[in-house]
């Protein structure tokens, strides 16, 4: 078993190329206080569109029309922690979805750095960050499943420990669990939903349940929707855990494949109230997935970015 958790475990310019003229505008430097969105636009079939310029977005907050600062679509590297049930009812499945894991960070950038922490009652940090697949391998298959499952509690820890440690801009958290919560102390899923909102932490779950309770099954499928939604990932529930190795690839996909869409609010003060956002691209023809919205505390990342002035 690993050491055990600890509690807390140049972007392009917002407006499309123009020709330069005379009155090309110059470019100074500012801090401001930025919300920045990774969004996924699908088609009405599911597929994942990658070629959207700027000016099909729109970004509502709290239903008011908010200026885009910054646009981007490039796969940049991410901090990502994969976040593993071993309770005693995944020992059937732990090696496909050990299997999985590896398959998630083959697929993704060589430049990701990966963590993974193992949970049952506790959680454990198993993989300091890493981008070695080999210790990565070697971490997650050296784990025996034993024990209740506190899913909320792992998650909390593990987006601590991405906000802490993590190198990258962009976090991501991938929860594996085949049940319902029986064993959380510290985390209600209302705190964690706030939390998730709060953290800029995209989180996605596959949940593989057993046929026998139908009633636990529906109590964590509506925590793990609430932390996909919240946070604009994705939950996945397959029929089979011979589609855990494919899922894994699909979120890979996902990941690398979002816009990066940053704005600053209208309304600049931190009054610690949710605002929620609204994201549309190309009128009513895609679906946009992103995370719901944030806290208006000064917790909210200032990020120092160019922006143009006209002379």
């Amino acid at each position: 078993m690993g050491v055990r958790a600890q509690q807390a475990p140049k972007t392009a310019p917002a407006a499309p190329p123009k020709a330069e003229t005379a009155d090309e505008p110059s470019t100074i430097r500012v801090d401001t206080r930025l919300v920045v969105l990774h969004c996924s636009v699908t088609d009405k079939s599911g597929k994942q569109i990658t070629n959207l310029g700027v000016e099909q977005f729109k970004v509502l907050e709290n239903g008011v029309p908010q200026p885009i600062k910054l646009f981007r679509r490039e796969d940049v590297p991410v901090s990502i922690g994969i976040v593993i049930d071993n309770s005693g009812s995944m020992r059937d499945k732990r090696q496909k979805v050990e299997a999985a894991a590896v398959q998630l960070v083959k697929a993704s950038n060589p430049q990701d750095e990966v963590f993974v922490v193992n949970f049952n009652e506790d959680a454990y940090l198993d993989v300091p960050f890493t981008n070695d697949i080999k210790k990565m391998e070697e971490g997650v298959a050296r784990i025996d499943s034993h024990g209740g499952t506190a899913f909320r509690d792992a998650v909390s820890m593990s987006i601590d420990h991405l906000k802490q440690e993590g190198k990258k801009d962009k976090k991501v958290i991938l929860l594996i669990t085949d049940g319902n919560d029986t064993a959380s102390v510290a985390m209600t899923l209302e705190k964690l939903v706030e939390k998730a909102h709060k953290s800029d932490v995209l989180i996605y779950t596959i949940g593989v349940f057993g046929k026998d309770d139908k009633r636990d099954e529906k109590k964590a499928r509506r925590a793990m929707d609430a932390l996909s939604r919240a946070s604009g990932g994705l939950s996945y529930y397959p029929d089979s855990i011979e589609e855990v190795e494919s899922i894994a690839r699909q979120v890979a996909h996902d990941i690398r494949n979002q816009y990066v869409v940053a704005y600053s609010p209208l309304n600049q003060e931190l009054d610690g109230t949710f605002r929620q956002i609204k994201v549309t691209a190309g009128g009513s023809r895609y679906s946009v997935r992103h995370r719901t919205g944030y806290y208006a505390t000064a917790e909210t990342p200032r990020r120092r970015q160019q922006v143009s002035q006209n002379n």
